[in-house]
This record gives C-alpha cells, sequence and structure tokens, in this order.
C-alpha cells in the first residue's frame, strides 16, 4: 500500500517478520469483506448488494449504503487497478439522483421511517475501492462536483485488511477559507455574540487543518467533519459554550468535569462518544491532542 510495509514481531528473539501485502483472489472477496462490516470499514449503514438499476439503465450497483450524516453512498470495488471505475459510478450517481423516492422507499424498509426521513440528499458520495488508482484517477476526481473517496486496499496475511483513502473530495462548492470561517462567524454572531463568533472561528479552523481531504457536511442539527468517516461533529453554540462530538474511545481519556465526557449511550446530535466542552480559545488548544487523535482514528 504506497510503500507501507507491516511487520509481525516476535517478542520471544526480538525477531521480525514481514507480512506481504496481497490482492483479492477475486473482486467478490473485497465485496463481500466489505458489505459485512461497512459501518466499521467506512461509517456506512449497509442497505443492499448488486442493487439493479432496471431494464432502462441496465446495470447493478455493487453496494448501496447511508453513512453517518444521512448521506446516499455508492460503493464500487474493483480487484485490481480499472481506468473506469470513477465514470462507473458516477454512472450510478446520476440514476441515483433520479431514483430518490426509490431510494427512500429503501432505507425505510432497512433503517425505519426516521432515516429515510433524514436522507441528505445535498451530499451523496461515491466510495471506490480497489487494489490501485493511476495520478489520473486523483486528478480526474477533483474535476467533478460530487463527493468521492478513493480508497486502496491491501489484505495482509489470513486475517488483516488494510485500508488508505489515496483522494477525498466534497461535491459541496468550496469556498475560500476566509469566507468559509465568516459564514461560521455570521452564523453564531446573530443570536450569540463575540465571544461564540471567535471560539467558532477558531473550532472551524483547527478542525479544517488537521490535514488534506477533510470534508465538511451541514446538517441542520450539527456540521460533520468527515475524512472517509466522520470524526467530529460540531452543535450549533450555546449562550456559553460550543460542544464538539469526537471518535475517540472515552476509557482512553482523563475526564475532565466540564470540560470532557463519556457520552456513549446517551442521545445527542452528531456522531462520536466522547464530548468536548469548548468555552474559550485556551480550551480549544486543550482540545488539539483529542482532535487529532479523532482525525487519525478516521
Amino acid at each position: 500500500m504506497s510503500g507501507l510495509k507491516l511487520f509481525r514481531t516476535n517478542t520471544t528473539n526480538s525477531g521480525v517478520t514481514e507480512v506481504t501485502p496481497r490482492l483479492a483472489e477475486v473482486e467478490a472477496d473485497v465485496q463481500g469483506l466489505v458489505e459485512a462490516h461497512m459501518e466499521t470499514l467506512l461509517g456506512v449503514r449497509f442497505l443492499a448488494s448488486e442493487y439493479g438499476t432496471g431494464p432502462v439503465h441496465g446495470g447493478r450497483i455493487d453496494s448501496l449504503g447511508l453513512d453517518e450524516n444521512g448521506s446516499p453512498v455508492i460503493v464500487e470495488y474493483k480487484r485490481g487497478v480499472y481506468a473506469g471505475v470513477i465514470n462507473q459510478g458516477l454512472f450510478y450517481l446520476a440514476w441515483l439522483m433520479d431514483h430518490r423516492s426509490e431510494f427512500e422507499h429503501l432505507v425505510r424498509d432497512r433503517l425505519g421511517v426516521t432515516a429515510a426521513s433524514q436522507v441528505l440528499w445535498s451530499g451523496p458520495r461515491l466510495i471506490c475501492i480497489a487494489g490501485d488508482f493511476t495520478r489520473y484517477d486523483v486528478h480526474a476526481v477533483r474535476e467533478h462536483r460530487r463527493s468521492i473517496d478513493l480508497v486502496r486496499y491491501r489484505l495482509f496475511g489470513s486475517d488483516l485488511l488494510g485500508l488508505e483513502t489515496v483522494a477525498s473530495v466534497s461535491g459541496a462548492a468550496q469556498a475560500p477559507r476566509r469566507a468559509r470561517r465568516q459564514a461560521v462567524a455570521r452564523a453564531a454572531a446573530d443570536v450569540r455574540g463575540a465571544s461564540m463568533v471567535e471560539l467558532a472561528n477558531a473550532v472551524d479552523e483547527a478542525l479544517l487543518g488537521l490535514g488534506e481531504g477533510v470534508n465538511r457536511v451541514e446538517r441542520k442539527q450539527y456540521r460533520a467533519y468527515q475524512r472517509l468517516r466522520n470524526f467530529a461533529c460540531v452543535c450549533p453554540p450555546q449562550r456559553s459554550k460550543l460542544l464538539v462530538y469526537l471518535k475517540v474511545d472515552p476509557k482512553d481519556v482523563d475526564l475532565v468535569p466540564g470540560f470532557t465526557r463519556d457520552v456513549s449511550g446517551l442521545g445527542h446530535h452528531g456522531t462520536g462518544d466522547l464530548e468536548v466542552q469548548l468555552r474559550t480559545l485556551r480550551d480549544v488548544e486543550r482540545a488539539q491532542h483529542l482532535f487529532r487523535a479523532s482525525y487519525a482514528a478516521a
């Protein structure tokens, strides 16, 4: 995987043995593995496999799903390198946008009425999982106005799977970062005052600045910051604090009352079991290591 080497250590004699990466024997092996564990691997709830698009369109979508934010997801697989995987996926994505009611009916059948009523049609996604991609593939996704993730896979030994995000782009029009900050600030300023403006601005800057390929998804109840999966969800500012939910195991954190809280099993907007309460810019600095840990986990 792009220079990544995996070694199995032997604590008895301090030796190491390289685990040789390999591709799947057939494409269906990759598809079956991902579909069986789609929510863990991709943050996507599985809906259907080999979904037929009807006699007129004449195709079969490898996998259909719904991500953490309610966005429809198409997943296409290729065992090795296949130049047409992006165009094939976009072909199916266009069909999906023309058959919204059919997709919502599928969601209702599999996940319930609530999930179907919250489908986010402003951000449909295409995830391509393949043995590798060319530089032309990476360039191509940046020219499209759709949310596309290119994910390289490798199998290691008999029980290890590696996934590497090669490229990730958001379908939403990306304003310059300063303009995005100003938009965030204005939304907070309307009702919360100057301190919340500055705080919201700082959190947005910190999360977007963690690395390449960070996409921001707007929902009414929260704003999600996403790589392949969500790593942070920011709720609208309250009178004196901003709540951020992270994909960090609360058991791995020394919880500080009034700053961090274990919300696993508790209802809240967004995703993540660790709640971080931000009241000042100093709190944003204190939370940086938690932001980085959640980003790395995604």
